[in-house]
């Protein structure tokens, strides 16, 4: 594996009420990024959680080097959240994935190396998704409409595990506070002739607490906020680029 340690990383995780978790995944980052690069910084946005979430991301600000925390007052929203991590991250390539523990963070390792000259963002994709048959069967659902409809170079838009070039997330000027904020992402990306790859990810099951999404006020806002970006993008402006190149799957995979 080819690494360029001259590549600096921010990684960090949007959280909310996740404090059964969160404290793992800033030490599993911290610990892996060291094979990756000699400059990095582990970020956690805190969407004001309710539980201990911030006093526990406090005390880890306090006692392990590279890791800060930024405290939302209240809760804001999933979007809300990734667009003050992206404002926060300082290196050249930004990592995220979410809070919960659903993802392993150290699975970077398969993403890195996809990250040539070439290809500007990698995209993890769910081997199998580790959720209740509702979940499945609403992101799979999901995932297809908005890649037909936004025309998206990804199988998985679902799958909040990317590494991306950071000059190429400040060209985007995302908008939305709420989770469509990835469609919003990808199709940005997409359109400023960002070239993707894909890799695919361990999902693992939530273990404590119950998804924030999966409630009628929040599929109710994101799905508002989808169609109304949809027009946003492809009606009330001049259709955004088409990425006729497609993504960039690894050796051996399928788009």
């Amino acid at each position: 594996m080819n690494i360029d340690k001259n590549e600096s990383i921010s990684v960090f995780f949007p959280a909310f009420n996740d404090e059964a978790t969160i404290a793992v995944l800033v030490r599993n980052a911290l610990d892996v990024l060291p094979q990756l690069t000699d400059d990095f910084e582990v970020i956690v946005v805190n969407d004001g959680s309710t539980d201990s979430t911030p006093a526990i991301l406090d005390e880890l600000a306090n006692t392990l080097p590279n890791f800060k925390v930024v405290h939302h007052s209240a809760n804001q929203g999933y979007g809300a959240a990734l667009r003050t991590g992206f404002d926060t991250a300082t290196k050249n390539l930004v990592f995220y994935t979410d809070g919960d523990g659903q993802y392993d963070v150290r699975e970077i390792l398969s993403l890195h190396p996809l990250l040539t000259e070439k290809i500007d963002v990698v995209n993890g994709y769910k081997k199998n998704r580790a959720d209740k048959l509702h979940r499945i069967i609403i992101g799979k659902l999901y995932s297809r409409t908005a890649r037909l409809l936004f025309n998206l170079p990804i199988r998985d838009v679902d799958c909040d595990f990317r590494l991306i070039r950071r000059k190429k997330i400040k060209k985007a000027g995302l908008e939305f506070s709420s989770g469509v904020i990835c469609v919003e992402l990808v199709r940005k990306l997409a359109a400023g002739d960002c070239e993707f790859a894909e890799v695919p990810v361990n999902h693992y099951p939530r273990q404590h607490g119950q998804s924030q999404f999966f409630t009628f006020k929040r599929l109710a806002r994101t799905g508002f906020d989808f169609f109304s970006l949809w027009l946003k993008l492809f009606m009330l402006k001049s259709p955004v680029k088409n990425n006729s190149s497609g993504s960039h799957p690894s050796p051996g995979e399928k788009t």
